[in-house]
């Protein structure tokens, strides 16, 4: 009964090791000019828009949300797609689950983790 136990346990290890590799993150970096009223306005419309569709900032101009699948993450760039501002430069960059955990952060002088991924995949 234990070399069962122990086989469903490995799978188990091998299936987690794995999915970290097909997981995805997505990172929204951008660049918006900011040097008239309404520029000011389309970079805080962006900003909020990608509050509002679940990213999290990570830094000035940087957001990220755990994704889980590639399909969603082809879903959400057709969304950003659709709420780009007139002016100035926005990257879309995924990562899978493992490379966006070997990242290193560093706050002041003190190294710090990086974000987990969330335990339950949200629905919708």
């Amino acid at each position: 009964m234990q070399k069962k136990a122990l086989r469903h346990k490995n799978k188990m290890e091998l299936a987690l090791r794995w999915s970290e590799w097909k997981t995805v993150w997505m990172l929204v970096m951008f660049d918006l000019p900011v040097a008239t009223k309404e520029q000011r306005h389309e970079y805080a419309r962006f900003r909020k828009q990608l509050i509002e569709i679940g990213f999290t900032k990570l830094q000035y101009s940087v957001y990220a949300r755990y994704l889980g699948t590639d399909e969603r993450a082809k879903h959400y760039a057709r969304m950003i797609e659709t709420i780009l501002p007139p002016e100035g430069q926005v990257r879309i960059l995924m990562v899978t689950g493992k490379q966006f955990e070997k990242q290193i952060i560093f706050e002041k002088t003190r190294k710090i983790p990086p974000e987990n991924e969330p335990l339950q995949l949200e629905l919708f």
